[in-house]
């Protein structure tokens, strides 16, 4: 299967969407099920892609998953300081995991910060649970950085996501 990555097109932001809200349902990552907040915003692809780049994995003429790309001072940066780009909404249909859609989603966005000018790393969070993307960061060379784990509700204390970055 050959898996393409480009920036996602307005026909696929519903189906992207979709596979993002699902996946982060369907791996228990959202604290309020079906009536979490951040699930409408994981499904609002449009609203990512105008304030940053918002690219799919395509096999076939489907897509399998996508990930946000934020540049060096983009809006959506959670923890991005200046010269830094950040990696959001990773998520892979679960029908296509295993086959490296993610990872290559994931080196997409290491490429695109490597083109940027003054981009000097690569950051991300993650939840303590997502275990495989853990294990693909690692693997392409992204390390823990504990000091800058954060809370994004910070009304409720069990909710600390990690960070991970990559030096470029």
């Amino acid at each position: 299967m050959d898996i393409i990555i480009r920036p996602a097109a307005p026909s696929e932001y519903a189906t992207l969407g979709e596979i993002t809200a699902q996946a982060y349902l369907g791996d228990g990552l959202l604290d309020f099920g079906e009536s979490d907040e951040y699930l409408g915003e994981l499904r609002d692809v449009a609203k990512r892609a105008a304030a940053a780049e918002v690219l799919v994995a395509v096999a076939d003429d489907r897509p399998l998953g996508g990930v946000t790309f934020v540049p060096s001072g983009g809006p959506m940066a959670d923890i991005a300081r200046p010269g830094e780009a950040e990696i959001r909404m990773l998520a892979v249909d679960h029908a296509a995991r295993g086959r490296g859609v993610g990872e290559a989603l994931v080196r997409a966005c290491v490429e695109r910060a490597r083109a940027a000018d003054g981009c000097t790393a690569v950051v991300l969070s993650t939840q303590r649970t997502m275990h495989t993307a853990h294990r693909i960061y690692e693997r392409l060379g992204f390390v823990r950085t504990p000091e800058r784990d954060w809370n994004p509700v910070p009304e409720l204390d069990d909710i600390t996501l990690l960070t991970y970055e990559l030096t470029l």
